[in-house]
């Protein structure tokens, strides 16, 4: 079997989303998997992890989410919910945290991490 990857762009463009839930079974409420490309949320997800995303978790302060910066970019940080404002952290001090507008930027909430070994799984819901 060959593993195919795409770039989470290419994965989102409307085009791509419509043509795989024409040909596929899942819905999208169901969770899904990514993987961490870079060290901005180390060192709770190292470069490389895999990270499962459920589009119907409830985002709440503190919480690992999947959502869209400014720019309409997808990312990969940590919630913060302060004074009814809403930020997007990362774990990695060399990364900047940034507002958002609020919850509608957000995709979906981190549920699992997965690695090479079982002692490297977590989950957060």
């Amino acid at each position: 079997m060959q593993e195919t990857k795409i770039s989470i762009q290419e994965a989102f463009k409307p085009d791509i989303a419509q043509e795989m839930s024409q040909g596929s079974s899942c819905s999208e409420s169901e969770p899904f998997a990514l993987q961490a490309i870079d060290d901005s949320m180390e060192p709770e997800f190292d470069a490389g992890c895999i990270i499962i995303i459920d589009p119907t978790g409830v985002a709440r302060d503190g919480a690992y989410v999947f959502a869209k910066d400014n720019q309409g970019e997808y990312i990969f940080r940590q919630l913060r919910i302060i004074d009814e404002r809403y930020y997007l952290a990362p774990l990695n001090d060399l990364y900047e945290t940034f507002e958002i507008s609020g919850v509608k930027q957000i995709e979906g909430v981190i549920t699992q991490r997965a690695g090479k070994k079982r002692s490297y799984h977590k989950s957060y819901y």
